[in-house]
Parts: structure tokens; C-alpha cells; sequence
């Protein structure tokens, strides 16, 4: 009989330090003995020929690891990682970005990363959806008027029409997209690459960036933080968006310059902003951003679906183990250099 698949699931206790930050987080994020027996039986066949470790914080990892194949976490310790896990063949990080590991110089040439790209697209395109209606309704700027008890009639107009600007298109950017032209919006999609996306009818690459902010009602940033994205939005392209026009950031804090970002709606350049990504989380008390106008902060809930999160990564372990056992490539594998 050929040895079983063992699998180590590194689960982290709530801490500021690591994800998730809160506890209503770790209530979301844990795969729990139960859960993994949920996708067991649901993926019998599987489920016959793996072993499982479910494991806390770093409790038995150097243990465990000794031994096994596949570890599903989202973060580890990555120092010496080929002698401490020698059989070690994927890791499956539990989250789409990976920024955390990043640079990836200690990956063992053996060992590829896998990540849980497309869980978040359905949850994550409705939340970009309603973002857009939010600002275009001006409801940064409604509730700023109800916390002073202030009657200020701010009409707005329909959102069809008017162009967004998605920066990012993969799952959950494309998604928002998707949504928005729908109703009539007009969509622009950037990315790296530039590649047709299904059913967006524009997509440029990111050189194209400064020809397209000046079309913007709307930004939405839905990009991975890595080398190239890191500060995208920066002042000088904020700059280039009209004057009225409205940020979403779903992706990741850095993306965006926050602080040219609160200096253009203090100002009116800009008329609102939903954020949901923060460095550090959860966001410091002392924050400028829980007082900027017209700006409305949301604790990283966009894109996790607080039921059926565990559900969904397990059913992208379970595909990779199948793909695993039958010799097939991987999916949903991260490029080292590229960080996503």
C-alpha cells in the first residue's frame, strides 16, 4: 500500500502580530478537526489516502513537520525550512497574498506555494459593488452629516455612465467590475499584463495607468502588494483623478499612499473613500484615517465569506491533493519572483 499524503494544518491563535488579528477572525479562519472532517467526507476518495496534523500556533510544527508532505497555513517559520520539513512538497497559504513571506529566497527548490486565489470573488465583487453606489450616493458624506445631526440635501446622480477605473483584475477586481458594467457603468480594467478578462470590455496595462486615472469617477485597487504595486496610487497619480472622484482600496494598504489620500479628501479633491487593508491591523486608535471626511474604514471584511471561508480553502487543498495523487501540476501557484 503506497504511504499516505500527510498533511499539516498550522491554524494561529488571534494576535496583532499575526492573521487573524481579532477574534471574531479566528472564529472565520480555523480549520477545525470538524471542518477537515466536513471536506473528508465530501472528498472520500481523497480522504482515504491523506493523513492530517491539525495543529495551533507553532505548538508541534517542528514535530510534525518532519513528516509531512503538504502544509496548509499562513504563515510559518521559514528559516532552515528544507532540513525541518525534507518531505515537504506544497504549501497552501490560507489567504490570496503572500506579501508576509515575501522575499522568497527561503523556498526550497521542491517545495512550490499555493494560495486561495478565488474564494474571495463572490463576497469580494459584491462589497466592491456597493462601495462604488456608496460614494456615488455620497454616503461617506451622508454619515459624516448624521453624526452632527446636520440635514444637508446631497443629491447625486445615477451611476450609469460614469467610469470606473479597476486597478487589478483578478478575481475579486474582475468580479466589482463585472457588477458595475451591469449597471451601466463604464469599466476600465488595468493590469500587469493587460490580457483580456471575461466580460470586461477595456483592459490596459499598468503603463497605461496615467491615461486612464484622468476618466476615473471611481478607483478601485483590488492589486497584490508587491514590488511593482507598492505605492501605485501614489500622490502625483491621485493628482491625475478628476476632481469629485472617489477611491476604494479592497486589496492591500500599501497599494495606495495613504497620506496624499487623506490630504486630497480633506481638501474636496476627493469625495469620499471606502478602505478595507491597513498597515498595521487592526488600525492604531491614534490613526488619522478614523477622522479623515468622507472617508469610511472597514476591518478587513470585503472579500472573506465569514461562513464558508474554511469550506472554500479546503475545497482548493482537496482539488491540489487529487491533483497531488494523480502527478498533475498544481493550481493556484504563487510565482516566487513575481510575489503573487
Amino acid at each position: 500500500m503506497a504511504a499516505k499524503l500527510r498533511v499539516h494544518v498550522k491554524n494561529n491563535h488571534a494576535s496583532a502580530e499575526t492573521f487573524p488579528p481579532t477574534i471574531e477572525g479566528e472564529a472565520v479562519f480555523t480549520i477545525t478537526a470538524e471542518k477537515f472532517q466536513l471536506a473528508c467526507d465530501k472528498y472520500p476518495q481523497i480522504a482515504d489516502q491523506i493523513e492530517v496534523f491539525i495543529d495551533w500556533d507553532l505548538d508541534n510544527f517542528q514535530a510534525s513537520m518532519k513528516t509531512a508532505d503538504v502544509l496548509v497555513a499562513w504563515d510559518l517559520p521559514t528559516a532552515n525550512l528544507a532540513t525541518i520539513a525534507p518531505e515537504l512538497r506544497w504549501i497552501h497559504i490560507i489567504g490570496a497574498g503572500v506579501e508576509h513571506l515575501w522575499p522568497m529566497s527561503w523556498l526550497p527548490n521542491q517545495v512550490t506555494i499555493v494560495n486561495n486565489r478565488g474564494t474571495h470573488a463572490a463576497k469580494g465583487g459584491e462589497f466592491g459593488l456597493m462601495a462604488v453606489l456608496m460614494l456615488n450616493n455620497r454616503l461617506p458624506a451622508i454619515i459624516e452629516n448624521q453624526k452632527t445631526a446636520t440635514w444637508s440635501s446631497l443629491f447625486s446622480t445615477s451611476a450609469v455612465g460614469k467610469t470606473l477605473v479597476v486597478i487589478g483584475v483578478g478575481h475579486i477586481g474582475a468580479a466589482a467590475a463585472r457588477h458595475c458594467q451591469r449597471l451601466g457603468m463604464r469599466v476600465i480594467g488595468v493590469s500587469r499584463h493587460g490580457r483580456p478578462v471575461e466580460k470586461i470590455e477595456q483592459i490596459v496595462t499598468t503603463v497605461n495607468l496615467d491615461e486612464v486615472l484622468p476618466e476615473a469617477d471611481f478607483v478601485l485597487m483590488a492589486v497584490p502588494l508587491t514590488v511593482e504595486t507598492r505605492k501605485l496610487l501614489d500622490r502625483r497619480r491621485q493628482a491625475l483623478m478628476p476632481s469629485g472622484a472617489g477611491i476604494i482600496n479592497l486589496g492591500r494598504s500599501a497599494t495606495v499612499d495613504y497620506p496624499a489620500l487623506v490630504d486630497n479628501l480633506v481638501s474636496g479633491h476627493f469625495s469620499g473613500a471606502v478602505l478595507d487593508v491597513f498597515d498595521p491591523e487592526p488600525l492604531p486608535d491614534d490613526s488619522i484615517l478614523w477622522r479623515t471626511p468622507n472617508l469610511l474604514v472597514t476591518p478587513h471584511i470585503s472579500a472573506d465569506d465569514g461562513n464558508s471561508y474554511v469550506e472554500m480553502t479546503l475545497d482548493l487543498v482537496f482539488a491540489n491533493l487529487a491533483r497531488t495523487l494523480r502527478g498533475e501540476p498544481l493550481q493556484n501557484v504563487v510565482n516566487p519572483e513575481l510575489g503573487y
